[in-house]
């Protein structure tokens, strides 16, 4: 059987990465990013999802808010473009990005949903992987408070010593003369 020469960049699973975004707490590609590696325009994507809405349920697209908007436009040099769009973005998941291949039907579309799926499976991964590791640290760092803790009374004492040798308090002096009691 023929071996199948890879048409696309070998980089491409790590550009896909860094095409995913967290909105409301899922990992998702928007709507622009998404049609562009399919290679066919946004209005395109967005037609097709709307012709075959039942096939996109909440968990597999939603569409952005205003804020959320700005705020994919602050943080993403790469949307600018979407700054002046008077329609609101939709967002994919990973589900929701296999799903617009299929509504797709490109040979591209097909292809590069592989690719896509990876790069949600590889994030999925690492997370997976760092999550122990966070419980580990924040361990570390209770620990390290509960001393720094204790650490903050000894060395307001030792100030305090300290202050008395810089400054001692002066004895009371005796007036002279007489004094009504």
């Amino acid at each position: 059987m023929p071996t199948v020469k890879p048409t696309l960049p070998a980089d491409l699973i790590t550009r896909i990465q860094d095409r995913i975004l967290v909105l409301r707490g899922k990992r998702v590609m928007v709507d622009a990013d998404l049609a562009s590696l399919y290679g066919v325009p946004t209005k395109r994507l967005n037609e097709q999802v709307k012709r075959n809405r039942e096939r996109f349920p909440e968990d597999f697209l939603f569409q952005l808010s205003v804020e959320e908007k700005l705020e994919v436009v602050a943080n993403c040099d790469h949307l600018g473009n979407l700054r002046f769009s008077p329609t609101l973005p939709y967002a994919f998941t990973e589900h929701g990005a296999l799903m617009a291949a299929s509504v797709l039907n490109t040979p591209r579309a097909i292809e590069v949903s592989v690719f896509v799926v990876r790069a949600f499976v590889l994030l999925r991964e690492v997370v997976l992987h760092h999550r122990s590791h966070y419980a580990e640290l924040a361990a570390k760092l209770e620990a390290l408070e509960g001393k720094v803790g204790s650490h903050d009374e000894a060395i307001k004492a030792l100030v305090d010593a300290l202050r008395t040798f810089i400054d001692p308090p002066q004895p009371k002096k005796r007036k002279i003369g007489f004094s009504e009691r």
